[in-house]
């Protein structure tokens, strides 16, 4: 099979197209020939040399494909070669095959195109674990959430709404503020010209934040504080600004506030299961009505690889990149 192989601690350059064996699943796992691989940020953290896969996965990049069940694995499968399935994969998606448990796949919703179901599992798996679960956003709050345009933050946008609380999102553009408004955020801040915890507090008359999705780390993590309301949620999925410094923390005591955060990929199967559950059971249905779609801001064929990274790490799209591996 064709694969995309790289140079561990290189730059976007060294994504090269190469052949190898077809994986063969697992008992409890199934073979998918992937049609669509979703680009995500720790694929780009791991071609760096700064995420490292799971002892046992594939060493290939890519954690989210779509396409369709190829062979099951040994023992019970609730699936049959030919499906159509979307899935969170430990690793190997960046590639004409690759291999998963079967309990962390999902049927394709009607009527979507594989292209878009490449852009569900990642997004969806984390805003549900961390927003809805860890968070655990209520309607008539507020989130907050960085990076709007990004996957994560339009998901994140996207679940707000469903559950009826009222989203705040930071971009870095006006342009960009434009989309997400679009989108359905119904507060959007200019980060570059307009300081975000000011922005907030104006807002609310004061009143601050309930649940915060925050991706920076420390660098914003005094304002976070100041901003949340009583008994609010401060939940980290990444620390792009970094992790080591010193915060005053007396706000956590006075307004009781929770610190809390999670990653997804080392998490055990029976956890990924739970998950995905959940999300068939609250959001499987509205994406069969055709809302809460991903919103797919570029596409490139599967050699192109090092386009689609440099595109992520340039910050210039919106919503997921993807990989066309068999259209």
């Amino acid at each position: 099979m064709r694969y995309i192989d790289y140079d561990p601690g290189g730059t976007a350059d060294t994504l090269r197209l190469t052949e190898g064996p077809v994986p063969v699943p697992r008992t409890g796992e199934i073979l998918i020939e992937v049609a669509y691989a979703g680009v995500n940020r720790p694929d780009i953290l791991q071609r760096s040399g700064r995420y490292p896969p799971p002892p046992d996965a594939s060493p290939i990049l890519g954690i989210e494909v779509s396409g369709h069940v190829a062979e099951l694995g040994p023992g019970p499968n609730e699936w049959q070669v030919g499906d159509a399935v979307t899935a969170l994969v430990p690793g190997g998606g960046y590639a004409d095959y690759c291999t998963t448990p079967a309990d962390q796949a999902l049927r394709v919703p009607a009527h979507m195109e594989l292209a878009s179901a490449a852009g569900l599992p990642e997004n969806w798996f984390t805003v549900w674990a961390n927003v809805a679960d860890r968070g655990a956003l209520r309607s008539g709050e507020r989130l907050l959430v960085h990076g709007g345009t990004s996957g994560i933050g339009l998901t994140a946008i996207h679940l707000a709404n469903h559950l009826g609380a009222e989203c705040f999102a930071t971009v870095g553009s006006e342009d960009k503020a434009a989309f997400c408004r679009a989108f359905g955020a119904q507060h959007v801040i200019d980060y570059r010209t307009t300081d975000f915890a000011q922005a907030v507090m104006a807002a609310t008359g004061n009143q601050g934040i309930d649940v915060i999705l925050d991706i920076v780390g420390l660098p914003y993590l005094a304002r976070h504080l100041a901003i949340l309301r009583q008994d609010g949620r401060l939940v980290f999925i990444a620390l792009s600004g970094g992790s080591h410094g010193e915060v005053d923390l007396t706000p956590v005591m006075a307004k009781r506030l929770t610190l809390t955060g999670s990653t997804m990929r080392p998490r055990t199967i029976a956890e990924k299961r739970a998950l995905r559950d959940a999300l068939a059971a609250h959001i499987r249905p509205e994406l069969d009505r055709g809302r809460l779609l991903p919103h797919i801001g570029a596409q490139f064929p599967l050699a192109e690889a090092a386009r689609a990274h440099a595109l992520m790490e340039s910050g210039g799209h919106r919503g997921k990149i993807v990989l066309a591996v068999k259209p």
